[in-house]
């Protein structure tokens, strides 16, 4: 068989599943070393801050791939009403309240076996949230959730002190 005859692998989506990204999807990127490349594993559009809505949807879907979800970490400012655990799927879920924003959630398997997920905000344009989601499974990428935020248009920066606007008469 030669070159131009052996089937082509692509490591991008279609076409079509980018067009179905909306509220409510998720955008894993697994790995099966051992040593990931890049901050983050995937990415998570959830349609409210509404945890007990939201998280059933995302967790049956990693477990689908990921076998078992033990744990979720979150900011619990970020969420309405953040339970320590939740069944899903007729397994405890434990949750955890982490400082780690409201950009980011992570996910336990197993004991240890960690996945770090970019959370597009509810209010997120399908292009902005498509091109977040697609900067977060962008292999070997270095940049961090909130920057992704930033640069796509989903999130916004945390003004300087020299970029507060000053009080009137001053």
């Amino acid at each position: 068989m030669s070159d131009s005859d052996s089937p082509r692998v692509t490591r991008l989506l279609p076409d079509a599943v980018h067009q179905a990204v909306r509220p409510g999807t998720a955008v894993v990127r697994l790995e099966t070393t051992h040593e990931r490349q890049g901050v983050l594993d995937g990415a998570w559009w959830p349609r409210s801050r509404d945890i007990a809505a939201e998280l059933p949807g995302l967790i049956t879907a990693l477990t689908e791939h990921l076998g078992p979800i033990t744990r979720v970490g979150l900011d619990a400012g970020a969420w309405e009403e953040l339970p320590t655990r939740m069944t899903i799927d007729d397994r405890v879920v434990h949750i955890d309240s982490s400082p780690v924003g409201d950009d980011t959630v992570l996910i336990t398997r197993g004991g240890q076996d960690l996945f770090s997920l970019l959370v597009v905000p509810p209010h997120a344009t399908p292009d902005a949230a498509r091109a977040a989601m697609t900067e977060a499974v962008r292999s070997g990428s270095v940049t961090q959730a909130e920057q992704i935020l930033v640069d796509t248009g989903t999130g916004h920066s945390t003004p300087s002190a020299t970029e507060l606007p000053s009080a009137p008469g001053e």
